[in-house]
């Protein structure tokens, strides 16, 4: 088995961006580029995220400033289930360990009112889990949480009505709004750092999804914009220490583990001897049985 966390790359994603997603207009010509569609800005964020494009915030920030927006969780890191938030759908107050109520958690740290990077985190991640054939709010929750202590529960629908995440996952969906006390204590329990660009209003924080086991231990850090069906519920099974999931699930776990490095799970060729090695066994043990039987029934 890999260890209790895996950490993401050291240049992560930067997200929250308040203003556009990068245009194409020259360098100090003061021009205003014309209005995009929907896909096209997201292709121009995506291609920000690896590297073709650089992000403005990522420009005002010195290099010390952006090495340090990154996930690195201490061993046995975990978050405070006692955390008061307001959950924004009803505008309630609740907890964190309330609302992850027993269950493993996808939680998604994002920006309300960024509509370049976290919206697609959070579609991505409902359609992702969707696709694991778990149950939401039975099986999983997915978990919103806000990184701006200024967003109130409208920012948090407005984004759920933007993607509609929220009506296709029900009630296995949530939204958590707080201060910033919260907010501080969550990120640094769980190693998640972000940076603030003043000038541009922008939160500058990791595209990551934390999925926390039912106790609210960190068990995987995964990328929200590569998740899959499969290696989400490998991994959500894996979180909930053998209280979710088939036999079909913990067969593939004994040959299967999580590389940190693509972010999914991949064959790992000792487990799959060691696996093959078992049920030859247990093949010539049945056999043998037969045979023994068979024999017991000639002699009468």
């Amino acid at each position: 088995m890999d260890g209790p966390f895996d950490t993401i790359g050291k240049r992560p994603y930067p997200c929250g961006l308040r203003a556009a997603c990068p245009e194409a207009a020259a360098p100090g010509s003061g021009a205003v580029p014309p209005p995009r569609s929907a896909a096209s800005r997201a292709l121009a964020c995506l291609l920000a995220l690896a590297g073709f494009l650089p992000l403005p915030v990522a420009a005002r920030l010195g290099r010390a400033e952006m090495s340090a927006v990154a996930v690195a969780p201490s061993a046995g890191a975990r978050a405070p289930l006692d955390l008061a938030f307001v959950e924004a759908e009803r505008e309630h107050p609740t907890s964190l360990g309330a609302e992850i109520g027993g269950h493993p958690a996808l939680l998604l740290p994002v920006d309300y009112t960024c509509g370049n990077v976290c919206d697609p985190m959070v579609s991505l991640s409902a359609a992702a889990l969707q696709a694991t054939g778990l149950r939401p709010g039975v099986d999983v929750r997915l978990i919103l949480v806000g990184l701006d202590p200024r967003d109130g529960p409208a920012a948090a629908r407005a984004l759920l009505a933007r993607d509609g995440a929220g009506d296709a996952l029900g009630e296995g969906f949530r939204a958590l709004v707080g201060d910033r006390a919260a907010i501080d204590r969550l990120t640094g329990a769980l190693g998640y750092s972000l940076t603030t660009d003043r000038e541009a209003e922008a939160i500058v924080h990791p595209a990551a999804a934390l999925l926390l086991a039912p106790d609210g231990r960190l068990a995987r850090v995964l990328s929200p914009l590569a998740l899959n069906g499969r290696d989400l519920r490998l991994a959500i099974v894996e979180a909930g220490e053998g209280r979710i999931g088939d036999l079909t699930d913990r067969f593939t776990l004994l040959c299967y583990g999580f590389d940190a490095a693509t972010g999914i799970y991949t064959p790992l060729v000792r487990r799959i001897l060691t696996a093959a090695a078992l049920l030859t066994l247990l093949a010539v043990a049945a056999g043998l049985l037969l045979l023994g039987r068979s024999s017991r029934r000639a002699a009468r």
